[in-house]
């Protein structure tokens, strides 16, 4: 089991760009959560198996439609919290 903080910048915000990365950690069994930053951007708390946040770091890149993705910046860290689901927070 792994954890990642990762931050995304772009066009991320108003876009649904949170539930969309909920829906996908929901799909790959990651947990953890998603929220806005104040500066425009969106971070990442993704808590599980290596090769499914991995995953999910390339669903980031992607996106939902609407949104434009310009970076994905990642850093793994000790986990110190144990996640049960995958929640967006505000």
């Amino acid at each position: 089991m792994v954890q990642y903080e990762i931050r995304v910048t772009g066009r991320v915000q108003g876009v649904g760009f949170r539930y969309y990365v909920q829906q996908q950690a929901k799909l790959l069994n990651v947990t953890g959560w998603v929220r806005n930053t104040f500066d425009g951007g969106v971070m990442v708390v993704a808590q599980g198996p290596e090769p499914a946040v991995k995953t999910l770091i390339d669903y980031l890149w992607v996106g939902p439609p609407l949104s434009l993705v310009k970076s994905v910046h990642h850093a793994e860290l000790q986990a110190i919290e144990t996640y049960t689901d995958f929640e967006v927070r505000y």
